[in-house]
């Protein structure tokens, strides 16, 4: 029971299960505030589930473009930098996208329920929103952005399982990751190899794609363990390490033109 409760924890569900219960948090504890009526020790008390209902609907709206949004930045900006300015612009236009679907959102409500929409309580309506929304999606993505930077400095470490031996590196000391006869092969600055349990695939899940690039199908690079990088022909790259596997006398791997663009967007 306490292998499969790790396990839970690590994964995305636990993730996602946080997330709910914050925001069944949140929408019990502003329903029952929001009047007399609603306060547990009044006498004419009544569980407010047409606000509670309504406030779940609308964080799982604004937690769907909040998530959305963080995945993109996550791949595009999160994944090479995490600092005050990509979070802030993350936080801005997220916002911005909130805005642009209550203010329709808001005007077609109205109408449904024949009510006259009025400027001032649609923006008074929209400022709360965004405010609460400010709120609820800084406490549910602090952790994954901890994390995020946790995995993009120097000093982060990881731990490599060799047969019975368990080793911890810093990815300031690894040079790059390759396979060869089906073996995982770690190499380390000073041209020292060790072998890995895991597989490409395993470690590129796990590593931070800030320092670490997929050149190709057979190894995995630190960004600070490049050499050279040298124009070849068909729009190839080639890149020479200053350490790298022992099979390999030059330390060079190829860049296919498919793979160019997104190795320089990464180097820079």
């Amino acid at each position: 029971m306490k292998t499969v409760w790790h396990a839970f924890i690590r994964s995305s569900a636990w993730r996602w299960a946080q997330k709910i219960i914050l925001f069944i948090i949140f929408s019990l504890v502003v329903n029952h505030l929001g009047s007399p009526e609603s306060f547990p020790d009044g006498e004419s008390y009544r569980f407010p589930i047409e606000g509670f209902l309504t406030s779940i609907a609308l964080c799982i709206l604004i937690g769907t473009i909040a998530e959305l949004n963080f995945k993109f930045y996550e791949k595009k900006y999160f994944s090479k930098k995490v600092d005050i300015v990509s979070i802030s612009w993350y936080m801005v236009s997220t916002l911005g996208y909130i805005t642009v679907m209550y203010v329709p959102l808001g005007i077609a409500l109205n109408r449904i329920a024949g009510a006259e929409t009025k400027f001032y309580y649609l923006l008074i309506g929209l400022l709360l929103t965004l405010l609460i929304s400010f709120v609820l999606i800084g406490l549910a993505y602090a952790q994954d952005i901890y994390n995020l930077y946790k995995k993009s400095i120097k000093d982060a470490e990881i731990t490599i399982e060799s047969g019975a031996k368990i080793k911890k590196l810093t990815y300031e000391h690894i040079a790059c990751f390759y396979s060869e006869n089906k073996m995982v092969y770690t190499v380390q600055n000073d041209g020292t190899t060790i072998t890995t349990d895991f597989t490409l695939n395993e470690l590129e899940e796990k590593i931070n794609a800030q320092l670490f690039f997929r050149a190709n199908r057979q190894i995995i690079i630190h960004k600070d363990a490049v050499d050279q990088i040298e124009k070849i022909e068909n729009g190839k790259l080639r890149i020479q390490l200053k350490a790298f596997p022992k099979n390999d006398a030059n330390g060079e791997i190829n860049i296919s033109r498919y793979r160019r663009k997104a190795f320089m967007n990464w180097f820079q």
